[in-house]
């Protein structure tokens, strides 16, 4: 799964041993006078608008990877917009909590840019407060719900609700590779958060390619057929369970039947249908009753 999210960058003081990680990128040896340095906070572990967040774990990973990776325009990838290279990272702690309820911290980076004329004037606007925003591509392996860890999209929670109490939210896991950082006049997502696509997605073609259009428009179709599938094949499990075994709460029976996926659901309702149809006896009694001790006179001929 491919990601974006927004960070923010300041200039940076270079030491000696900035340059001698900076030399270890650049083809010749670069001097102090020829470069400039910035820091930018690539993505950090908090829960953000569209109520995912990077686990710390994903941060440490991501850090070696952005190593040397170029700082572009508007994620345009050609050559001609590369404007400066990360040379270091960093996962650095930060006072306070985030939403999960863990320490909060941020993935940081440091950017070197050679002083050219061509540079001076995005210097000048770093330098001036001016471009202050980037954002970020890479790529997480999974996207996991914080309330039952199953695949997010592949449970019956969704992002933002509260469930008992505790927030649910995609956790970002297991990452697979960084692509870039760029500058942005106006930021890809308006929002602070995450976007799950770098490269075109299906909505992105979907923009300019009528086939595209089509086909997404039969996915987004046959996804709300399955998810009214599933809810009305758990209605029907709740309504066979209460059914089956009328002492226990229905409460507990939809909070059972939640959990459940589509394969468990349909194997528990086809039980449930087989014992319906399985006869019982015609005379009974109940734990509460008192079975005659001679010949129960209602049934005699």
């Amino acid at each position: 799964m491919n990601i974006t999210k927004e960070a923010a960058l300041t200039a940076e003081t270079l030491t000696p041993e900035d340059l001698a990680l900076i030399n270890r990128l650049s083809k010749k040896t670069l001097t102090a006078e020829e470069v400039y340095t910035f820091t930018l906070r690539l993505c950090d572990n908090e829960v953000d608008r569209d109520h995912e967040r990077f686990p710390r774990a994903t941060l440490e990973e991501l850090a070696p990877l952005f190593v040397g990776k170029s700082g572009l325009f508007d994620h345009e990838w050609s050559a001609k917009g590369q404007t400066a290279r990360l040379y270091k990272t960093q996962v650095v702690s930060e006072p306070g909590l985030t939403k999960a309820g863990d320490p909060l911290c941020c993935l940081k980076g440091w950017a070197y840019m050679l002083r050219t004329e061509e540079n001076a004037g995005l210097i000048a606007q770093i330098e001036g407060g001016i471009k202050k925003e980037v954002s970020v591509g890479c790529a997480v392996a999974a996207s996991t719900c914080s309330i039952c860890g199953k695949p997010m999209g592949a449970c019956e929670h969704r992002k933002g609700k509260r469930y008992n109490g505790k927030l649910c939210f995609a956790s970002l896991e297991g990452a697979t590779d960084a692509y870039e950082w760029s500058f942005v006049a106006v930021p890809a997502q308006p929002r602070a958060g995450v976007m799950k696509a770098l490269g075109p997605t299906l909505k992105d073609l979907a923009r300019t390619a009528p086939a595209a259009r089509a086909e997404l428009e039969r996915l987004e179709k046959d996804a709300a057929l399955g998810r009214r599938y599933l809810e009305d094949l758990r209605t029907e499990v709740i309504r066979l369970t209460a059914l089956r075994e009328p002492r226990l709460p229905v409460d507990t029976i939809r909070s059972i039947a939640r959990r459940l996926d589509e394969e468990e659901l349909t194997s528990l309702k086809a039980l449930l249908d087989r014992d319906q149809t399985r006869p019982g006896p015609q005379l009974s009694y109940t734990p509460d009753s008192k079975e005659p001790a001679g010949p129960d006179p209602a049934f005699l001929v």
